[in-house]
């Protein structure tokens, strides 16, 4: 009997085409679960995004609220730019991030909002879809000055969205907790 013999460059092509069949799995699993739209504007002298979370309160994440545990959705924007070569440039970025605190003794959420560290607001609500608005949507989040941007230019807008606490024991890039949008636009002065 002939005894078969496997190339390496075989078994290393193989083991590549595992390995983005792999990530693309999790990628596509994770489309499906919850979607992140994007909307970037330049407006008066500034680079503007608005984005909003859907089904971004799933059923996990609204009983970690309930059970006064403090849960914070964070957020990072990019704005960016393709190069020629292999990765894309970052201008800008930002933190913003939301959380909520329920108090099982008042039955009253207590909900901040910061950027960059910095708290923008702060206030309570007895409303749970008001949480949920506070945790998913977010309206004209500045990011940058539109001087540094070049006139005519091609950019893009990322925006990824982690949870905190996370709802899975194993990390995973593309697990429950991890969520991605992305707009492109091109800046007209």
């Amino acid at each position: 009997m002939g005894r078969f013999k496997m190339h390496p460059r075989w078994f290393s092509s193989c083991l590549r085409a595992f390995v983005v069949a792999v990530i693309l799995a999790g990628v596509v699993l994770r489309a499906g679960e919850a979607d992140l739209s994007v909307l970037p504007i330049a407006r008066d002298g500034q680079v503007l995004v608005s984005f909003e979370l859907s089904d971004g309160l799933t059923e996990d994440v609204r009983d970690a609220i309930q059970s006064g545990l403090p849960t914070t959705f964070s957020y990072v924007l990019e704005l960016r730019r393709g190069t020629a070569t292999w990765f894309d440039r970052t201008i800008a970025a930002v933190t913003m991030t939301a959380t909520v605190r329920f108090d099982n003794l008042t039955r009253r959420y207590q909900m901040s909002r910061t950027l960059d560290g910095r708290v923008e607001d702060a206030r309570p609500t007895e409303d749970r879809d008001a949480v949920r608005r506070w945790m998913t949507r977010f309206e004209h989040v500045p990011l940058l000055t539109t001087s540094a941007l070049e006139a005519n230019g091609e950019y893009y807008i990322r925006v990824r969205a982690r949870t905190q606490p996370r709802n899975s024991w194993f990390f995973w890039p593309w697990g429950r907790d991890w969520v991605l949008g992305r707009a492109q636009f091109t800046f007209i002065p």
